[in-house]
Order: C-alpha cells, then sequence, then structure tokens
C-alpha cells in the first residue's frame, strides 16, 4: 500500500484504534503533516453539548461547525457561548459550515460574515451560486475570512465538480477556494487525484468519506472499508504541502455515529503513520 508494506500499515492501524478506545490524546501534528478533524454535521441528530463529548472521544483537536450546532440566527451573546464550550474542551474551531449563501441580499451576506467573526471561524464552507461568489469578494476582503466552496456531486446545479468551483474561482481573491468532497466529487467520475493538482493552493478545505460504489450515494461506509484511495489522496495531499484540514463528514449512521467515525479516524491515522515509515 503504497509507501507502507501491509503489516506495518495494518499494526500501525491497530495501535491507532488502541489509542482511540482507551482515551489516549493523539500527538500533535508536526509541521507538513495531514491535520485531521471533524465535519460536526457528522453529530446532526444531536445537540451541542453530546456533539463535543463525541468530538472529544475521537481525539481529535481540529472541528468544522455545522449551523445545528450553532444556528445562524444566534445572538453575539449566544455565539460567545458556544465558542467557549467548543474552546473549553480543546477543540479549535477551523471553520464554519456548510452554509448557504445563495441569497444575493447583501444583508445576508454580511451577516454570515458577522458569524463567523464571532465565532472564530477563519473559514467559511459555503454552497453560493455563480451570480454570488463574485459579490462575496468584497466581504473575504474586508473580513480576512476565507471562503471553501462546498461541490455537492451530480445533483448539485451549481457546483458539482471541484473543476467547476475552481473554474468560478480562478480571477477572484486566493482566499476564495475549493472544499473538495471526496464522495461527492468520485460521485461525478473525476480523478480524484488529478483534481487535487489542480486545485493546488485553491484547495483550502476538505470533508473525508468513504463509499462501496462510485455510483451510489447511498454506499457510505467508514473510512476504510470503502474503495476511496485514502492513501494515495493523502500522499497527493503531502506532495501539494496542504496547508488546510481533512475533515471527516460521516453521513451514515445518524442515531450512533461515533463507532463508525472511530473506524474511520483508526484506519486514516494508521495510512498516515505508514506513510512516515
Amino acid at each position: 500500500m503504497l509507501s507502507t508494506t501491509r503489516r506495518s500499515f495494518f499494526g500501525a492501524t491497530a495501535a491507532a484504534f488502541a489509542a482511540t478506545r482507551s482515551g489516549f490524546s493523539a500527538a500533535a501534528p508536526e509541521p507538513g503533516d495531514i491535520k485531521l478533524g471533524v465535519a460536526s454535521y457528522s453529530f446532526r441528530e444531536f445537540q451541542r453539548s453530546l456533539a463535543i463529548e463525541d468530538t472529544k472521544k475521537l481525539n481529535v483537536s481540529y472541528i468544522n461547525i455545522k449551523d445545528y450546532h450553532l444556528p445562524l440566527n444566534s445572538t453575539p451573546d449566544e455565539i460567545a457561548k458556544a465558542k467557549r464550550e467548543f474552546e473549553r474542551a480543546g477543540l479549535t474551531i477551523v471553520g464554519g459550515g456548510n452554509i448557504p449563501l445563495q441569497s444575493d441580499d447583501e444583508v445576508d451576506m454580511r451577516s454570515k460574515f458577522e458569524y463567523a467573526k464571532l465565532a472564530g471561524m477563519p473559514l467559511i464552507v459555503c454552497a453560493p451560486t455563480h451570480e454570488t461568489i463574485p459579490k462575496l469578494e468584497k466581504y473575504v476582503k474586508e473580513y480576512n475570512i476565507k471562503i471553501a466552496v462546498h461541490n455537492h456531486g451530480p445533483e448539485d446545479k451549481h457546483f458539482p465538480t471541484p473543476q467547476s468551483v475552481l473554474a468560478a474561482v480562478k480571477e477572484l481573491d486566493p482566499r476564495m477556494g475549493l472544499c473538495m468532497d471526496m464522495g461527492h466529487s468520485a460521485r461525478t467520475g473525476v480523478d480524484l487525484i488529478e483534481s487535487l493538482r489542480e486545485a493546488g493552493p485553491r484547495l483550502l478545505d476538505m470533508h473525508i468519506k468513504d463509499l462501496t460504489s462510485f455510483k451510489d450515494k447511498g454506499s457510505q461506509v467508514p473510512v476504510g472499508d470503502g474503495i476511496m484511495p485514502i492513501p494515495a489522496i493523502f500522499k497527493q495531499l503531502k506532495q501539494m504541502n496542504y496547508q488546510g484540514y481533512v475533515n471527516l463528514e460521516y453521513e451514515v449512521d445518524g442515531d450512533n455515529p461515533l463507532p463508525g467515525m472511530q473506524k474511520s479516524f483508526a484506519y486514516m491515522r494508521g495510512v498516515l503513520a505508514g506513510q512516515k515509515g
């Protein structure tokens, strides 16, 4: 499996899984390491306190907050309270979203950036339109908050593929880029590794997941149980010196996602450990 032997890979995976189950905290990433995080959408069936508690069980330090856990219409005091809860749990807020930015109302646009600013979000994962993207540039510059457009696969009439996002942002501020969803991207038939190369510095965020069929949206499984080329993805990210986060977005087992998420992180940590060997 790329740079690691089968034996060393499974040994690393077993060690990573044991660490996760035991509550042993993962070591802080070294420069150039892939930074694994959680998209809180994975805990969409749970209130914020439970989402935080389960994220801690995964020994993950980074979280992208979905509005289930911090509503977009929250008051400044409510946002400050939520921010303290995440930070007291030892979690670093690396972004928010997916946040819709499809309204042409600039008051609405500004409110989303204000929300992100108050929550300490350096990045907004978003779903804009071709019409709203150019108007967002001035807010990116004003607030110094990045936006990463999330591609949603064949069903997305605006941005189905990574390439459709890259074409829309190529002349805009470099803080405007792509959140590449690996599952949705795979279902469009694009070459995943080549798409990462094409994105280059415009790849600002990533949602990772696994599927047993790239033609079936409903075939999602824990990472490592499907056909997603995780080792090749991680290898390419390292070659690119990717500076963003790889956030697990676990969309199955909504009532009990933790076991599948633990298995996913154990696998991913095993791959990364093996690639260091």
